[in-house]
């Protein structure tokens, strides 16, 4: 018979992930115009600040995701092409809601809420004042 403390030494190491775990995760956005862009992550999409560094504020996204933005100067900012490679991605049940909430304050879609039947998803998208993009996303299940 096994005593207590094999047994859980055992079962610890059976079922530990192979790797450290992470308890958060934090997007950093630069931006030239800091103002503009908490101004649209503050009031239209009601990101509550979660810590103010002056030049850089990160915003409490969910749980344990966080949206940092950062003032740069011209020479540190990723170019255009950069940033238009990046794509931050909300997932939510609400997409529809989410597109007429932003739409009555002003917002501009590139893409209105769609069915990507490829990826089984269902999502709009849009900018945010230093260009990059947003997707606005739920999972479709499987009927």
């Amino acid at each position: 018979m096994r005593s207590p403390d094999v047994v859980r030494v055992y079962t610890q190491m059976y079922f530990m992930s192979p790797h450290p775990q992470i308890g958060q995760q934090i997007t950093f956005f630069y931006t030239h115009n800091l103002n503009a862009s908490i101004k649209f992550y503050e009031e239209m999409l009601g990101f509550e600040l979660w810590l103010d560094q002056g030049t850089c504020r990160i915003y409490t996204v969910s749980s344990s995701g966080y949206l940092g933005l950062c003032q740069t100067s011209e020479i540190s900012t990723p170019s255009a092409d950069n940033q238009s490679s990046v794509i931050f991605t909300l997932v939510t049940q609400q997409v529809d809601e989410w597109f007429e909430y932003l739409k009555e304050r002003g917002i501009k879609f590139e893409k209105p809420p769609t069915l990507n039947e490829k990826y089984n998803i269902y999502h709009c998208f849009l900018r945010d004042p230093s260009g990059y993009l947003i997707e606005i996303q739920r999972f479709e299940t499987k009927k």
